[in-house]
């Protein structure tokens, strides 16, 4: 052995220690302790390596060399020999690099198949919003008088009560998010039965005007008041529960005193674009097929606003997440700007099918409730309701949470937070919360709200209208409500799925392991189906 040979051991341990150094930081911000672990081990792997060079050295007549060499009873090892095990060592990775879910700086773009689709519909949305505004205008100028006539009385009787319904659900919708988050066991009781007071009373507004269409519509507002009474009986045993989770997932929000301002943007945005899509309908008067185009508009709104609505969903999460899961109050614009960007594709994938599932999902379930002793009839309400739970499995409204931590794809997002809900056995649990429920029948509300103002203003200007109007309006106040509700509904997602990743979450507390053992042990039971009805014969 060279005296010269322990320098250079040390210089290459020096090499490897600086390019781990370099990798171990591209994992961001979170690892910066399990970081600092790795390297302290590597300078106290490196301090022995240099003394056992130093022992190599030693002359073969030197005590301690005899001493050390009967009691490993090994050859001395040559230059390249020491170094290997150290290079073996160094190559086997870490914990840090091993999941790749750990990642909560993740740079991809997900599902970009669905950003284009989304992108490519707002070019020829706005297109043709742009297209049909020029025909109304048009209209106004080049048509025959009777044609004009007719455009300036939906210019002065269809245009206002559109915009007045828009700002006043922009007003609703910030009322509601404020008292659920000031006061949310009381606001959980109000919205429920505030909802079927206000449709039952849209729905008789609407049928004393006595015209077919008024009546309608009024029957469907009043339809729709009964089962919400119904539906309001029927989870009366689950409030508490869902009061105390949406009290507790609320808490972390006063941290975030800037976690509206997204909200903010986007409802402004939305006001905005309904504004001139509102114009572009009248303009579509003066187009072809005047009905067909006016659905594809409504669509159209339909998707937009549904994406909006993911975007603040997307943007809380992440904000929210980051809290739990690495106790980090991460900025809530950087947040919004990541949810308009990489996470864009999975909010447009989820707008466009998260509501046709949940929607089918619960068609699935009231036939399997229905099911009786009568097998041809219901025959395919299992096979349904097994159908359903699969698509469930891999497309719910649960994934963007996962979706904004971790910068995952919808559907992998979708089984991952699902696994991790059938580890934890909450599924039950999850299944049996009322909380996009409650956020849905905000939204209803709102929309009644505005369709008895309208309904009420239209008949006395113009009866012709009132029935157009009341349903446009009910949608406008609906869309709009619901982007406000996705604070809230974020808020209760984030605590259910941080839950199920980390249960030992000093942030959390029993109140899920109770509701567990109370499932388990009998003491309270869930309706809903969650799995296959069978039926015992005596």
């Amino acid at each position: 052995m060279g005296a010269g040979e322990p320098v250079v051991v040390e210089k290459e341990n020096e090499t490897v220690v600086g390019v781990k150094k370099e990798e171990d930081l591209e994992k961001g911000e979170v690892d910066v302790e399990e970081e600092r672990k790795v390297q302290s081990n590597d300078v106290v792997d490196d301090h022995e390596e240099s003394h056992l060079a130093g022992f190599h050295r030693l002359n073969p007549t030197n005590p301690l060399r005899i001493v050390i060499n009967s009691s490993t009873r090994a050859a001395t090892p040559s230059a390249a020999q020491a170094q290997r095990p150290h290079t073996h060592t160094r190559s086997t990775p870490t914990p840090l690099q091993q999941p790749e879910v750990a990642n909560l700086n993740s740079r991809k773009y997900t599902n970009r198949i669905s950003l284009f689709l989304f992108v490519l519909h707002m070019f020829i949305a706005v297109a043709l919003v742009c297209f049909l505004v020029f025909k109304g205008v048009q209209g106004l100028i080049q048509n025959s008088e009777s044609t004009k006539r007719k455009e300036k009385d939906v210019l002065k009787y269809f245009l206002p009560q559109v915009e007045a319904s828009s700002f006043m659900s922009i007003i609703l919708a910030f009322i509601w998010q404020g008292a659920i988050r000031k006061w949310p066991t009381l606001m959980l009781h109000f919205i429920l039965w505030f909802t079927f007071v206000m449709s039952l009373a849209a729905g008789i507004l609407l049928i004393c005007f006595q015209k077919p269409a008024t009546d309608g519509v009024g029957v469907c507002f009043i339809a729709f008041a009964i089962g919400n009474g119904l539906y309001a009986c029927w989870v009366s045993h689950r409030i508490k529960f869902c009061c105390k989770v949406l009290s507790l997932s609320l808490q972390p929000v006063s941290k975030f005193p800037d976690l509206n301002k997204p909200t903010y943007h986007v409802l402004g945005a939305g006001f905005l674009w309904i504004s001139l899509w509102i114009l572009a309908v009248i303009g579509a008067l003066n187009f072809y097929f005047p009905p067909l185009t006016i659905i594809v508009l409504v669509l159209s709104l339909q998707w937009t606003t549904e994406v909006m609505r993911n975007v603040v969903n997307i943007t809380v999460s992440r904000a929210i997440a980051l809290y739990y899961l690495r106790g980090m109050q991460s900025s809530t614009q950087f947040c919004f700007l990541r949810a308009l960007t990489r996470n864009l594709g999975s909010a447009c994938l989820g707008s466009l099918f998260v509501p046709a599932i949940e929607a089918l999902r619960i068609v699935a379930r009231g036939l399997n409730l229905l099911e009786g002793e009568d097998e041809f009839m219901f025959c395919c309400a299992r096979c349904c309701l097994r159908v359903m739970d699969s698509v469930f499995r891999n497309g719910n409204g649960w994934a963007y949470v996962q979706i904004a931590a971790y910068g995952k794809g919808f559907v992998k997002a979708s089984r991952d937070t699902w696994a991790l809900f059938e580890k934890e056995d909450m599924v039950s649990i999850v299944d049996s919360d009322i909380t996009s429920s409650i956020c849905f029948l905000t939204g209803v509300c709102s929309g009644s709200i505005c369709v008895i103002v309208v309904a009420a203003w239209t008949h006395k200007v113009h009866q012709s209208f009132t029935a157009t109007l009341s349903l446009l309006t009910f949608l406008i106040g609906y869309l709009l409500t619901r982007i406000a509700m996705a604070v809230p509904h974020a808020c209760v997602s984030c605590y259910y799925v941080c839950y199920a990743e980390n249960p030992d979450n000093r942030l959390f507390d029993k109140t899920i392991k109770d509701r567990q053992a109370m499932l388990k042990t009998g003491r309270d039971v869930v309706p809903t189906p969650r799995g296959f009805r069978r039926y015992t014969r005596n």
